[in-house]
């Protein structure tokens, strides 16, 4: 499906099927929301909560393909990651997203299905139920998390074991019953 879309959204959806990240804050990320992490060579986005659905400012970590999506997209827009033709994109799920649906036979599949794809390709990965949970940006009862942040290095080794998989080519796994009317 990704390959069907049209540039800019399927930028989006390798962004999000690599991050996990929801519609809202992959539409709203900003360059200024980028951290350098230069003892990692890497950078991380910091969302504020606002942008997030439990209101927790989200870390995101970018695996090697998300990074690449990011990169490539630097020096096009000077606020916003992801716009289209100097504006930002408000919503993944519009015309583009569902005339693409449509000709695949594919209107079952939702954006967020790609947030569903990262966690079930970093479990087949082995990942831990914790760095999985940190990854996905879930709020966490475990009391760990009150004495320890999650390794940095750790989370980037999770997130890269999903590009390890299937050649590099995420698979899209829908996991919902389909109402017959």
């Amino acid at each position: 499906m990704v390959l069907a879309l049209p540039a800019h959204l399927a930028e989006m959806a390798l962004y999000a099927v690599n991050t996990g990240c929801r519609d809202a804050e992959i539409c709203n990320l900003r360059w200024d929301w980028e951290v350098k992490v230069p003892t990692l060579e890497t950078f991380v986005f910091i969302v504020p909560g606002e942008f997030v659905k439990n209101g927790d400012e989200r870390l995101v970590v970018l695996n090697d393909i998300a990074r690449s999506v990011v990169n490539a997209r630097r020096g096009k827009h000077p606020t916003y990651v992801f716009a289209f033709k100097g504006k930002p994109i408000t919503t993944m799920l519009n015309s583009s997203w569902c005339r693409v649906r449509r000709n695949l036979g594919l209107e079952q599949v939702r954006v967020h299905d790609l947030k569903h794809t990262f966690g079930r390709r970093l479990r087949a990965a082995g990942v831990s139920f914790e760095d999985r949970q940190d990854l996905l940006g879930h709020r966490s009862g475990r009391m760990t998390t009150h004495y320890s942040a999650a390794e940095l290095s750790n989370l980037i080794e999770a997130a890269n074991s999903v590009c390890e998989r299937s050649g590099n080519k995420p698979e899209l796994v829908v996991l919902r019953r389909i109402s017959v009317s």
